[in-house]
């Protein structure tokens, strides 16, 4: 896998999954909704770990910075 997402990338999504999981865990966020943006979050964790987002593959995205 080649790395396709930038710093920028990966600190805003750490960034919104930090929030949603502080959401749910305070039950701001409940229910269906709750689980559903819960697994969103850690999907952004997981994406931003590994620099990899598997969506910018089909629409040939990288907002990472080009080599030199």
């Amino acid at each position: 896998m080649k790395k396709n997402m930038g710093n920028t990338d990966r600190i805003f999504r750490l960034i919104i999954a930090v929030v949603i999981t502080i959401l749910y865990f305070t039950d701001i966020i409940t229910g269906l909704l709750g689980i559903v943006l819960l697994v969103l979050s850690a999907i952004f964790v997981l994406t931003s770990l590994i620099r990899f987002c598997p969506l910018y593959l089909p629409f040939g995205l990288k907002t990472c910075a080009p080599k030199k």
